[in-house]
């Protein structure tokens, strides 16, 4: 019973990851004719419409430990369905690019706080031995919430000039239905002793998470590792420098694979790469399929096998796909080409960086820190989303796809060396204890 109560309440939050995606992506289905329909050229296409909701981002995963903090873990996930659902909305009624980009805006920032606020529950919720798969349901919501756009997009593309308007308002019934479903999870218990020193409910949801175990001991030890730090101190301290660096990397590197900016220009690859318009959009579609299996197929062994080698495995086919697009790019092959090494590509983010990078920054940082190291994380994570993104549309036509897929490969070879050379392996190991173990490392 308590392993189905955790895990409907890990699906439940992770659901904000499936509103994640679906903002992230449905966008790519209207980029073409937003373009059309407000032609202010690639600059203004690129940083204002196609990349409001990013800027939105990089604000949420800026300030949102804040009310990840101070709300709660719960209220904060509450207000984001709310900003998914009036973004969602807006978006679709808009009439101009400004006010489009505003209401874009808005759901980036229930993206940004979601990056801190979901994986930091999970992680507070759920036995060391569950914490990587439950952890990383969020990111399997993520690619679900991709796939559904997707697919939602290549069945709303021939309804007519407003399409798109349609491909971006559809997102207001999931973002409903989310809200409502989260008001049913408990609050967190960490949170509970740490931010209000509430011992009674927080003692009702560990019995919850581990019927067997001495709540009054694991409350004694979350409370005595709260007693024991430094209440002044930031994750800027000497001794969190080794976490920081580490969350710093793997956002840093996440982006730095070219994911977002395919995501967004999905379809416009594929026709540079001879699709059509609508074969480019079905193949979509595909690297949704795609993404969602590899995801599952990252869950199943992220336990099994660790953060650490699913990012060794993730970083190979990184390297091999990324740089099969640039060659085929240079080489002027047209086709299918493309789009099979791009499956590949993203069956290596989907079971590598996909599947790690929010379990592993939720457990770095410890707990009195949890909510602003994520924060920090999911800050670098999005600023890079929304820089190179924006930087696409002009970079492919002033020095071609071949260049900008080239430069991407030599950056998942330069991850390959982090994991070499820093990355620790943090399986099955308390959150009271890697804080113990990453604090003061050099």
């Amino acid at each position: 019973m308590k392993q189905h109560k955790i895990l409907f309440w890990s699906i439940t939050v992770a659901l904000a990851g499936f509103l994640f995606g679906f903002d992230t992506v449905v966008i790519s289905g209207a980029d073409l004719s937003l373009q059309s329909l407000w032609p202010k050229g690639e600059v203004f296409h690129g940083f204002v419409v196609m990349a409001s909701a990013l800027w939105g981002t990089v604000i949420g995963a800026l300030f949102g430990g804040i009310p990840t903090d101070r709300l709660g873990r719960k209220k904060t996930l509450i207000w984001i369905g709310v900003f998914y659902f009036v973004s969602a909305v807006g978006s679709a009624l808009a009439g101009d690019p400004w006010v489009f980009a505003f209401f874009r805006f808005l759901g980036g920032l229930g993206v940004g706080a979601s990056t801190v606020a979901a994986p930091a529950y999970v992680s507070e919720i759920a036995p060391a031995n569950d914490r990587g798969k439950l952890v990383a349901l969020y990111q399997f919501n993520i690619v679900f919430g991709i796939l559904i756009a997707f697919l939602s997009n290549y069945l709303l593309s021939d309804i007519g000039e407003n399409a798109w308007r349609w491909m971006i308002g559809v997102e207001a019934f999931p973002a409903f239905v989310y809200t409502l479903m989260v008001f049913t999870v408990p609050k967190s218990p960490r949170w509970l002793l740490v931010q209000r020193s509430d011992r009674e409910a927080a003692a009702k949801t560990l019995r919850v998470i581990d019927p067997e175990a001495d709540v009054e001991a694991v409350m004694k030890r979350i409370l005595l590792d709260h007693e024991l730090a430094d209440k002044g101190e930031t994750i800027f301290n000497s001794k969190y420098r080794f976490p920081l660096m580490l969350a710093f990397l793997v956002a840093f590197f996440n982006q730095f694979s070219g994911i977002n900016a395919f995501l967004y220009y999905a379809p416009r690859i594929f026709e540079i790469a001879g699709l059509e318009a609508r074969s480019a959009l079905l193949s979509s579609v595909g690297i949704g399929v795609t993404n969602l299996v590899f995801t599952l197929v990252g869950l199943a062994l992220i336990d099994r096998f660790g953060r650490r080698q699913l990012m060794y495995v993730g970083s190979v086919g990184y390297i091999l796909s990324l740089s099969a697009v640039a060659i085929t790019f240079v080489l002027g092959v047209k086709g299918m080409a493309v789009p099979i090494f791009l499956f590949l590509f993203i069956a290596s983010h989907a079971i590598g960086q996909g599947t790690v990078i929010w379990v592993f920054i939720s457990e770095i940082f410890p707990n009195h820190l949890r909510a602003k190291g994520q924060a920090f994380g999911s800050s670098v994570h999005w600023v890079l989303a929304a820089v190179i993104p924006s930087m696409v549309p002009t970079l492919f036509k002033s020095i071609g796809a071949a260049p900008v897929f080239a430069f991407f490969a030599f950056m998942m070879v330069l991850q390959l060396l982090f994991v070499w050379r820093m990355m620790p392996e943090t399986k099955q190991v308390s959150l009271e204890d890697l804080e113990k173990q990453l604090a003061g490392v050099q």
